[in-house]
């Protein structure tokens, strides 16, 4: 599974690993991640990230 960065910040969204502090279970893909889903670190939109 690809690893997504954000252009903003540099956060870098594992799907091994999820977001599970932001209901994001390990294993998802980043294209299942619900669309109103934001960087856990500066709150961009999903739309801001690209594949890393």
């Amino acid at each position: 599974m690809d690893k997504y960065e954000c252009t903003i910040c540099g956060y870098v969204y594992d799907p091994a690993a999820g977001d599970p502090d932001n209901g994001v279970a390990p294993g998802t893909k980043f294209e299942d991640i619900p669309e109103d889903w934001v960087c856990p670190v500066c709150g961009a939109p999903k739309s801001e990230f690209k594949k890393a």
